[in-house]
C-alpha cells in the first residue's frame, strides 16, 4: 500500500499516472497548497522540502519518497516496469527524465509564472521562457520523429515529460507545428491508465476563463506571499 500526497499539477500527475500504470494499490491525499498543507510540519517530515508530490511505501517499513522523478525511478524499480533493467536502457530513461526535470518543467513553469500569474507583464521574461520551452518541445519533436516513445518502449521518460507538455497552452507555447510531438502527446493520452491519473486529484477545468482567472489569483497570491515554495 502507497500513499500518495499530491495536487492537481504536472508533477503531481506524473505520480498519479504512474500508479495507476502500474497497477498499485495506494490511497489518495489531495494536498491544499493555496492553505500552505505542504509546509506544515507532519508533511515536512515526509519532504522536507514542503513540495508535492510525495509518497509513503507502507509494504517497506513506511519509506517515504519525495521529488517526482526519484519517486518515478524508485516506482519503476520496485515493480521492474517503465523502465528498462539493462545499462544502457536505463540509461537512455533515465536522460530523458532528467531533460524533464531540469528543463521541461523548470522553464514551463517559469513560463506559467510570467505569463499567467505575474501581475505585471514583464515581456523579455515572457519571451525568454516561453521561447525556451517552445526550443525544448522542438528537441522532443525531433527525437520523436524517429522514435515511438522517448527512450524505447513507453516507459517514466514519456509519463513525466508528457504530464508537462500537455499543459503548453497554459504556458502560452503553441505545438501547431510539431506533429511528432502531436502524434505522442495523443497517443499516450489515450492511454486508460493516464486518461485515469490525470483525474487524481480532480481540478477544475481551466478552458473555463472564470476558472482560469480564478486559478491564476490564487497562484499569483501564492508567489506574492512566499508559499510557492
Amino acid at each position: 500500500m502507497i500513499d500518495l500526497y499530491t495536487a492537481a499539477t504536472p508533477n503531481g500527475h506524473k505520480i498519479s499516472i504512474a500508479l495507476e500504470e502500474l497497477e498499485l494499490t495506494y490511497t489518495l491525499h489531495a494536498l491544499d497548497l493555496a492553505a500552505r498543507e505542504q509546509k506544515e510540519a507532519w508533511f515536512l517530515a515526509i519532504n522536507p522540502n514542503g513540495r508535492i508530490p510525495a509518497i509513503i511505501d507502507r509494504s517497506e517499513d513506511n519509506f517515504a519518497v519525495f521529488e517526482s522523478g526519484a519517486i518515478l525511478i524508485y516506482l519503476a524499480e520496485k515493480t521492474g516496469e517503465l523502465m528498462p533493467t539493462d545499462f544502457q536502457g536505463r540509461s537512455r530513461v533515465l536522460q530523458w527524465l532528467m531533460f524533464q526535470m531540469g528543463g521541461v518543467g523548470p522553464m514551463m513553469g517559469q513560463a506559467n509564472v510570467f505569463h499567467r500569474y505575474f501581475p505585471e507583464k514583464i515581456q523579455p521574461a515572457i519571451d525568454r521562457y516561453q521561447g525556451e520551452s517552445k526550443r525544448l518541445l522542438r528537441v522532443l519533436d525531433s527525437h520523436l520523429a524517429h522514435h515511438e516513445y522517448l527512450a524505447g518502449d513507453y516507459s517514466i521518460a514519456d509519463i513525466a515529460n508528457w504530464a508537462w507538455v500537455r499543459t503548453h497552452e497554459w504556458s502560452g507555447v503553441t505545438v501547431d507545428d510539431l506533429p511528432h510531438l502531436q502524434r505522442w502527446i495523443a497517443a499516450i493520452a489515450a492511454r486508460p491508465a493516464v486518461q485515469r491519473g490525470i483525474l487524481l486529484p480532480p481540478r477544475e477545468d481551466r478552458n473555463d476563463p472564470a476558472t482560469a482567472a480564478r486559478f491564476s489569483a490564487g497562484a499569483r497570491n501564492m508567489l506574492e506571499t512566499g508559499q510557492s515554495r
